[in-house]
């Protein structure tokens, strides 16, 4: 008969194998966050950019099946629970699509756009003006 010890290592190991111990944790750690997150505290308002850039970041992660990662940044974010359409989002950004861009999120076709890019000089310039706008106001 086997000993507690021995029967919580076969557990962890099965669980581990299987690749559930990783999923539990993480969901563990987005049941904590939100159960400590100060829901009385108000967040700034959203804005169209961040609004943008959080939906980009969102469908990345749950691409990539960091499903309660993505959890935390909505509920962190204010993010709405239903997602942007894809379409919309691509329209905003002014993104054209072909068909097998569409079988990976729009954050990889950005970035392979300015790796790719014929700019060689690696430089691109910002509009400090959109960014000073929407940036969060120090504490």
């Amino acid at each position: 008969m086997a000993t507690v010890p021995e029967l919580k290592c076969a557990v962890r190991e099965n669980l581990e194998s299987r690749g559930v111990l990783g999923q539990l944790k993480a969901r563990i750690r987005a049941e904590v966050f939100s159960a400590l997150d100060d829901q009385r505290a108000s967040r700034p308002p959203l804005s169209h950019e961040n609004l943008l850039i959080n939906e980009l970041v969102r469908e990345y992660l749950e691409f990539n099946k960091y499903r309660h990662t993505a959890s935390v940044l909505t509920a962190e974010s204010g993010q709405p629970e239903d997602r942007l359409d894809r379409q919309f989002l691509a329209d905003e950004l002014k993104v054209s699509e072909d068909a097998s861009s569409k079988s990976v999120p729009l954050l990889y076709g950005l970035v392979s756009h300015f790796l790719n890019s014929s700019n060689k000089g690696g430089t691109v310039f910002l509009r400090g003006a959109a960014v000073s706008n929407t940036a969060p106001k120090p504490v």
